[in-house]
């Protein structure tokens, strides 16, 4: 067989075998993103399936219990909404590193990454936002 031939054999295989490992590195990771609102009007079709749902955590829900493994956290996430009443809401269970910006009280902005099944949100990932608006302190002025 000619060197040209084996050349391109072998670089086929090559780039074969790049784009397979591409391919399935993005089924792997690729994951669903929704707001609350959409997660639950589609909650029963994405049982199982790798999702990411940004929400707000309900007041008063958070249940903080320290394991081997880290903290256990049990809450319920809902809409963006202000005050206590923040409409229907999703249990979440999550094991691991608290972020830093989580609170305790509930009412933080978070991103959910994991699996819906039985009802409950099992995350694999707990990320916190930061507030979309900062608003600076009033300065008192030096009078003249």
């Amino acid at each position: 067989m000619p060197t040209r031939t084996k050349f391109a054999i072998g670089a086929s295989l090559l780039v074969l075998a790049v784009a397979y490992l591409i391919y399935s590195g993005v089924q792997q990771s690729s994951m669903y993103y929704f707001t609350i609102e959409e997660f639950i009007a589609t909650k029963e079709k994405l049982d199982d399936e790798g999702i990411r749902v940004a929400g707000r955590v309900a007041p008063g829900t958070v249940v903080k219990k320290m394991t081997h493994d880290g903290a256990e956290l049990k809450f319920r996430i809902g809409d963006f909404k202000t005050g206590d009443d923040i409409g229907t809401t999703v249990p979440v269970q999550y094991v691991g590193v608290t972020p830093d910006m989580f609170k305790d009280e509930g009412g933080s902005d978070v991103i959910i990454e994991g699996k819906y099944r039985d009802g409950t949100l099992h995350a694999q990932k707990v990320l916190t936002q930061c507030p979309s608006k900062y608003e600076a302190e009033a300065e008192s002025l030096p009078s003249s």
